[in-house]
């Protein structure tokens, strides 16, 4: 049997999957393969590695937004004028994937590894497994406007979660048998819509996301065993808030414990539409 790790995209909620991925292991859960999009291909990538994941935890407890989206004006002004393709460098990224990424290429994974990107000409889904891990990251992570698109093999690539942002239609052409599924969950408890003009690019992002991965979960629940852990729910964190990580990452490890260890593990659950606190 074949079990593929799928990390989904969701910036800053990033930070739980570290949780998941905590508990996941302490059950005894090994990937054979792992599929990442976005921040998904990031924390995949340390996965991949079979590094340790006190040290994730510790760079998403010290990771602050200039660090992932740092602020240049006259870039953001060049962007709003049509001089420039992206609003954000993706210097900021670079630099963190040079100072922790464990390998250069995407084949020297301990694990095999594979980042899911989008080509921007054709608009399909695009499976990246060979070549510059660097490169592959950035290209997954690159929100259309917001960060620049990467060129690999002389053609332009941006977020995977275009067109795919929680592959597990790529996990089951790869062969998996066992997928588990491990989203971020999105900023559903939200007193008022971001007031900037990322914070809301991202927010939008993430419903994108999560409505795509339900209709994922009902078209595969019945061709593998998909096993979807429950998303965080409520959050209540601005998509640019990169403080509450420590928070993301304890709530998700014990959620994702609990679960676990009760009756429902492995089943999949609702992970988009009404929630609890949004009733009156």
């Amino acid at each position: 049997m074949t079990t593929a790790f799928v990390l989904s995209g969701g910036a800053n909620l990033g930070a739980a999957q570290v949780g998941m991925l905590t508990a996941l292991r302490e059950a005894g859960e090994r990937p054979d393969l792992v599929i990442g999009a976005s921040v998904g291909a990031l924390n995949g990538a340390w996965v991949a590695a079979d590094a340790p994941l006190e040290e994730l935890a510790t760079v998403w407890r010290t990771l602050r937004r200039s660090d992932v989206f740092p602020a240049h004006p006259l870039r953001g002004l060049l962007g709003f004028a049509g001089r420039s393709n992206h609003l954000v460098a993706n210097s900021g990224l670079r630099r963190l994937l040079a100072d922790h990424l464990r390998f250069e290429n995407l084949q020297d994974a301990r694990i095999p590894f594979h980042v899911v990107a989008t080509d921007v000409l054709t608009g399909s889904g695009v499976v990246l497994s060979h070549g510059a891990a660097t490169e592959a990251i950035l290209a997954s992570a690159a929100i259309p406007g917001v960060l620049p698109p990467v060129i690999i093999d002389g053609r332009a690539h941006i977020d995977g979660g275009v067109v795919n942002n929680t592959p597990i239609s790529h996990a089951v052409d790869l062969g998996a048998d066992i997928v588990w599924v491990l989203a971020t969950g999105y900023s559903c408890a939200l007193e008022q819509p971001p007031h900037s003009a990322l914070g809301l690019a991202l927010l939008a992002a993430n419903l994108v996301i999560h409505q795509r991965l339900s209709l994922d979960v009902e078209r595969y629940a019945g061709r593998v065993d998909l096993r979807v852990v429950p998303p965080l729910c409520p959050i209540a964190i601005a998509p640019t808030d990169f403080s509450q990580a420590d928070d993301l990452i304890n709530r998700s490890y014990e959620h994702t414990r609990a679960w676990l260890s009760g009756p429902a593990a492995g089943s999949n659950v609702p992970l988009f539409g009404e929630h609890p606190h949004h009733r009156t």
